[in-house]
């Protein structure tokens, strides 16, 4: 199995920054993506960013150029920056990966338990 470790939410002002974490670890042989989605009370969950094992990343319109997704692959960890946070970016966190488990030929998708953003005034 795979597990993920998400760390770094909190409750901010507007305007203000937090980063978050995300560490997989389990019966890894190569992890093809990691990234974020979001879930606000009565929404669907979203997209808020992903990045490949080729480095690419892509975000959601709604954080492009407020937040920033990044990973260390010899850590097996996701960051998520974000800056200038509205309190529209208010949602549980959720992260993501997909990887292909040691002994198989498939892609597995795995989520975190979730972390809490909180922004307001």
């Amino acid at each position: 199995q795979v597990q993920l470790v998400e760390s770094g939410g909190g409750s901010v002002l507007p305007g203000e920054s937090l980063r978050l974490s995300c560490t997989a670890s389990g019966s890894i042989f190569r992890i093809n993506a990691m990234g974020w989605y979001r879930q606000a009370p009565g929404n669907q969950r979203e997209l808020v960013a992903i990045i490949g094992s080729d480095e690419i990343a892509r975000y959601a319109d709604s954080v492009k150029g407020r937040f920033t997704i990044s990973r260390d692959s010899a850590k097996s960890t996701v960051y998520l920056q974000m800056n200038s946070l509205r309190p529209e970016d208010t949602a549980v966190y959720y992260c993501y990966t997909q990887v292909l488990r040691r002994g198989t030929t498939s892609l597995y998708n795995y989520w975190g338990q979730g972390t809490q953003v909180t922004v307001s005034s």
